[in-house]
């Protein structure tokens, strides 16, 4: 697949990394949705939503669903496979954060944090670690109620990353 498209700038040829937004749909709020579809217009950027269910999306050429079995991971897998280092991957998944993370994308949080090789791996043992104590039948508390902080934090890290992506 090649992201590179190539443009004239002052009788220059200059070579621009295509990026591409990838959503990890199934579980991403429609709140989170909406704000991705209101960015991907006003930069004209592809933004594929990757789902195992139908989902409903607006009418543009910038914006694309795709439909994937209802097989475990099987989302994750899509985007792994098709996700390339000027793209930006949204999750609320860590171990496909892991993975994007590890290819050199950028992965972030529908809450608006940013994933790093460093606090990944973190995440992913406190994940793990969690997991431990459900299936020894201790009861945790799972992720906090989203707030409209929450969306906020998305918006002002989403444009961030894309703001210095796009300038590069």
């Amino acid at each position: 697949m090649n992201n590179i498209y190539t443009t004239t700038t002052n009788n220059a040829n200059i070579e621009i990394p295509a990026m591409t937004l990838w959503v990890d749909a199934d579980a991403c709020p429609r709140v989170i949705k909406d704000i991705i579809y209101k960015i991907s217009a006003r930069l004209n950027l592809k933004t594929i939503l990757v789902a195992n269910d139908h989902l409903t999306i607006p009418i543009s050429p910038f914006i694309s669903l795709i439909k994937v079995k209802k097989d475990l991971d099987a989302a994750d897998h899509y985007i792994v496979e098709h996700v390339q280092t000027t793209d930006v991957v949204i999750t609320a998944d860590i171990p496909l954060a892991a993975l994007v993370v590890g290819k050199g994308s950028v992965a972030i949080d529908v809450r608006g944090e940013i994933y790093t090789e460093e606090n990944v791996q973190e995440r992913l043992s406190i994940r793990d670690f969690a997991k431990t104590l459900r299936d020894s039948g201790l009861q945790i508390a799972g992720p906090a109620i989203f707030q409209d902080k929450d969306k906020i934090k998305f918006t002002n890290s989403l444009n961030n990353i894309l703001t210095k992506k796009l300038k590069k």
